[in-house]
């Protein structure tokens, strides 16, 4: 059976959350094969499944005002994203810091706007694969 996952982007530029084992998952990144990211979190499934209730909950039927979503509300918080209204759906920024350190950013990067159903849909199947 496969890890539940979460995958946002494109083959340029590319968000990617795996479970890899009980309260561990790898966060990964990729922009244009020019900057990278590839770590460890420590996060519980009850974190991850919240912050795909709390990504779903701020999902408007059509594009709305932008959020932002932490993976963990603490300041340990290894991956953050910020959503902006862009055509049919949203553009993401995405902030990741392996140690959850707020002065050390390993890598930002941007990701091209994503259609609301297809957001739907990612974070759906992450939640449901978390809480059965």
């Amino acid at each position: 059976m496969d890890e539940p996952r979460m995958r946002l982007g494109t083959d340029d530029a590319w968000l990617d959350l795996t479970r890899t084992g009980a309260d561990t998952w790898r966060v990964s990144a990729d922009w244009c094969s020019l900057l990278t990211a590839d770590f460890t979190a420590h996060l519980s499934d009850a974190e991850v499944a919240d912050f795909a209730e709390r990504v779903l909950s701020r999902l408007p039927a059509a594009p709305g005002p932008g959020f932002s979503a932490a993976v963990t509300p603490g300041r340990n918080n290894p991956l953050a994203l910020r959503a902006e209204p862009a055509g049919r759906g949203f553009a993401f920024f995405v902030r990741l810091t392996p140690n959850g350190d707020d002065t050390v950013c390993r890598l930002q990067l941007e990701l091209d706007p994503i259609a609301v159903a297809d957001l739907r849909e990612t974070f759906g199947a992450l939640r449901a694969a978390l809480v059965g």
